[in-house]
């Protein structure tokens, strides 16, 4: 009983799994097994377990114990499927609690876990529980460095209190699996509104960008970086005309490491030259992103696409971008300079601050042609009692697998140049 008492869970069970059997040492099995659960090692726990029942198939400790590790490794295993399933008969009664947090029904999926509806149990508020199956993607010191680096993202985005950007309220690991919760949304994420025949308002657009604008200028200057600006991280509820970004510093979980399964967190359409080449990365790679988001919402096509994927990294960071208006003629010249300073190849050139930006946004709404200025053009109808659709991203294909179109001359100058 030594060696468990200090912690010695693996010295005690190959000392115990040796002596003769007896109902003191069936019950020492047992709780062992339970150590090695509340340390979060349920393969062990759930072996121990099974030693105790080859020698007495009916002790009733042992069936208990391993049924209940059995089911919350089952569980478990559906929290972190990628691949979007149902709940189990009996729904979220078969889910483990995550910290103090009970999942009650599954609202997205996505690369790296899934996003739960649950409740504060202080409070009883909704709120949005998003699991990141860091076990599934990392292991041995690649895996301990992911999750300091997801705490401490996950605490930094914590102190982020800005009316665009989703709101933190805890972060934890319960059983291997890490979470965040947040502020359960309204609306839907932009990637709808990317689509021709599918495009917002241009008036509405800039709005949205504006805002989003304002919310990486108060985040950086929190030194908080997104890394992973795109209209899928961008959710927008037209019936209360809200603007929220999501997921700040996920794509950071990845840094240095190379996942199991070769996942990269980030989506490689929208990242500027010096994050595809693994260079330091600051506020105004999150302005490309957002160059790189504006144009689609704008036009309902990529800047810059690739049949695979070193075609295009080798077009973002070499070739320009086309010209806006060479896409969409009708829109003002000014707007069109905006874009191309934004998707600049190189950081300098680039908008120094989100607040500049935001700035020149509103302003170009006065030089909007009366043909796309507001009322003119029929918004996108969202459904404002939908429920967020988690953190789907989009992968290699969804995102750089269209048809090339030949890139057209770039167009950059300052805002001023061109009113």
């Amino acid at each position: 009983m030594a060696l468990q008492e200090q912690g010695q869970l693996e010295e005690a069970f190959g000392l115990f799994r040796h002596l003769p059997t007896s109902p003191e040492l069936l019950q020492s099995l047992c709780m062992l097994a339970g150590g090695f659960e509340r340390q979060r090692d349920l393969g062990k726990a759930r072996k121990v377990f099974k030693h105790v029942l080859q020698r007495d198939a009916n002790h009733e400790a042992a069936r208990t114990g391993h049924q209940r590790v059995k089911d919350i490794q089952h569980a478990l295993r559906a929290l972190q499927a990628p691949a979007v399933q149902a709940l189990p008969s009996g729904g979220s009664a078969l889910l483990p609690r995550l910290g103090p947090y009970q999942p009650e029904c599954i609202l997205g999926r996505g690369a790296m876990g899934a996003v739960y509806l649950a409740r504060d149990p202080a409070t009883g508020q909704e709120l949005a529980l998003k699991t990141l199956s860091l076990g599934q993607e990392f292991e041995g010191a690649a895996l301990d460095e992911a999750r300091q680096r997801f705490f401490r993202e996950a605490a930094a985005a914590g102190r982020l209190q800005h009316s665009c950007i989703v709101r933190i309220h805890d972060s934890g690991d319960a059983q291997g699996v890490a979470y965040i919760a947040m502020e359960r949304l309204q609306g839907q994420d932009l990637s709808a509104a990317c689509a021709p025949g599918r495009l917002l308002p241009v008036w509405q657009v800039l709005g949205i960008a504006a805002r989003i604008a304002q919310a990486l200028h108060y985040a950086h200057a929190h030194q908080v970086i997104h890394r992973d600006i795109k209209p899928a991280n961008i959710m927008f509820d037209a019936a209360t005309d809200t603007v929220k970004v999501m997921d700040f510093g996920i794509a950071r979980i990845t840094d240095g490491h190379k996942t199991r399964t070769g996942l990269v967190l980030g989506t490689p359409s929208f990242m500027p030259p010096e994050q595809l080449m693994g260079q330091a990365v600051d506020g105004r790679s999150d302005l490309y992103a957002l160059g790189v988001t504006l144009f689609q919402l704008l036009t309902g096509t990529l800047p810059l696409r690739g049949r695979t994927m070193a075609e295009l990294m080798q077009r973002i960071v070499h070739e320009p971008a086309p010209n806006l208006r060479d896409v969409r003629p009708e829109l003002p010249p000014a707007l069109a300079a905006i874009v191309a300073r934004l998707l600049a190849k190189e950081c300098e050139d680039r908008y120094a601050t989100g607040a500049e930006l935001a700035q020149d946004l509103r302003a170009c709404e006065t030089y909007l042609p009366e043909q796309i200025t507001r009322g003119a053009a029929e918004s996108l109808v969202y459904d404002a009692n939908s429920d967020a659709p988690g953190d789907a991203m989009a992968d290699f294909q969804q995102t750089i697998m269209d048809p090339s179109s030949p890139p057209g001359p770039s167009s950059r100058g300052r805002f001023s140049d061109v009113l």
